[in-house]
């Protein structure tokens, strides 16, 4: 029966094999046999390269298109009532609301043997509420884009 020994050893990827000693059960040196059997190793390299494969045009219009449109527009108008009274009152009226109509009370002192509050006037204000519907006409823009590939790849004049 013969014993076999596997020394690896570590050449560079041109150099590549191993010997494997074979050996006889009674040591003998002088009666061994050496063979050497090629052990290969494959090593890769991957790189990677930019490639162009194709180039775009891309343009750009603006349209532009007339629009109307109806919307509705609201006003508030205020009308301004003035009433005299001049009568003499305690104290200032506070303001009040009477329905659609506010009321603003104004008093000044009057300079007699003793000092009263005249309501002069009232002021009456009401609010008036119109609606109306305009017509708005504007110019609106609208971009568009065309992207387009050439066929062989080549350089797009960008004019």
């Amino acid at each position: 029966m013969l014993g076999i020994n596997i020394i690896k050893l570590d050449y560079s990827p041109e150099k590549t094999s191993q010997i494997m000693e074979e050996k006889r059960p009674d040591g003998d040196a002088e009666k061994s046999q050496s063979k050497v059997i090629p052990v290969i190793e494959e090593k890769i390299r991957i790189d990677k390269e930019k490639m162009e494969t194709g180039r775009f045009k891309i343009s750009k219009k603006v349209h532009h298109e007339e629009v109307t449109e109806d919307i509705s527009v609201s006003e508030e108008e205020l009308t301004v009532e003035r009433k005299e009274f001049n009568i003499f009152v305690e104290s200032a009226p506070p303001i009040r609301q009477e329905d659609d109509v506010t009321i603003i009370s104004v008093v000044k002192e009057v300079l007699v043997v003793e000092k009263k509050l005249m309501l002069v006037e009232e002021i009456h204000l009401k609010k008036h509420k119109n609606e109306r519907t305009v017509s708005v006409q504007e110019t609106v823009r609208k971009e568009e884009v065309n992207i387009s590939k050439t066929e062989d790849g080549t350089a797009i004049d960008p004019s």
